[in-house]
């Protein structure tokens, strides 16, 4: 089975085409896959195939390495959207990827960046049910409440602003990150996202993403907390500062959304005849171990 592994901004995908399957992809050989000492190591799997409609150029799904099923992922996105370019899926500059999460339309600005037009956010959706029409809300961290907004963009992102760049630097995202991804007030978990102003148009945000932990980047989690700063006055576009490098978010007054930045190749290879088998006889856990797999359903409209 062939693949390639791309990385933006430190956020890395094995993106596979469905021809190359030998197995269907089970979480568990999903699991197995994205392992980082006894597979190839990754932060999800991007699987392309032809798509249901001709006026996409492929369809995308993501699936994070806890094997559960994602709707979109900003930087998965770039990574797949250069890849169909590079591989010659397309010679356009400008198409629509079909994904679970609705259209994606990018446009190539070269080699190695895109501007990926991801729909509009909503402050209200199923993944915070009762959630009020500004998306606000107050969850216990450590101890203390906190407040956060919800904002929808393909999935769902709680986020939370922070009074300056050490305290935000001193959040101990693995400890407290968990907690939130899975209150009972997201019955489907969350992303999670903390970001600090550093001026009108500039901040500076820490990601943690459901089913897959701290990140030193998230595009979705990046648009997320753009999102949130500039509903509380701050300017568009937004220039995010990640861990990994930057993303530049361009928010309308309607809240949609483009999403600016790169991505690139790091390898192209197979998995040996020995370790294919090895997967194609995974069996999966019981029903009560699996973890859910849920593909987000929100139109990017």
């Amino acid at each position: 089975m062939n693949f390639e592994k791309w990385q933006a901004l430190g956020n890395d995908y094995l993106i596979i085409e469905q021809r190359e399957l030998v197995f269907e992809l089970t979480p568990a050989r999903i699991r197995r896959l994205c392992a980082h000492h006894t597979g190839v190591g990754s932060d999800g799997v991007l699987l392309l195939s032809p798509p249901d409609d001709p006026g996409f150029v492929a369809r995308m799904r993501i699936f994070n390495p806890d094997g559960s099923e994602a709707g979109v992922s900003g930087n998965g996105a770039r990574q797949a959207i250069l890849y169909l370019r590079h591989r010659g899926w397309t010679d356009q500059d400008a198409f629509t990827l079909q994904t679970a999460a609705g259209p994606l339309r990018p446009t190539i600005t070269s080699p190695t960046t895109c501007t990926v037009d991801m729909g509009f956010a909503s402050l209200v959706s199923d993944d915070f049910p009762g959630g009020p029409p500004d998306g606000r809300g107050e969850i216990a961290v450590q101890g203390r409440r906190r407040r956060f907004r919800h904002v929808q963009v393909g999935n769902p992102q709680c986020v939370f602003a922070t009074t300056d760049e050490a305290t935000l630097r001193a959040l101990e995202l693995p400890t407290i990150g968990p907690g939130i991804e899975r209150s009972e007030q997201f019955p489907n978990r969350t992303n999670v996202s903390w970001y600090t102003p550093l001026a009108d148009d500039r901040i500076c945000a820490r990601i943690f993403e459901r089913g897959v932990g701290e990140t030193t980047a998230g595009g979705t989690g990046a648009t997320g907390a753009a999102v949130a700063h500039v509903l509380a006055g701050g300017r568009s576009p937004v220039t995010v500062l990640l861990d990994g490098g930057e993303l530049e978010v361009e928010v309308g007054e309607d809240l949609h959304i483009n999403l600016s930045g790169w991505a690139a190749p790091v390898f192209a290879g197979s998995l040996t005849p020995e370790f294919a088998d090895q997967l194609r006889a995974t069996e999966e856990p019981a029903a009560t171990e699996r973890p859910r797999i849920r593909e987000e359903l929100h139109a990017a409209e």
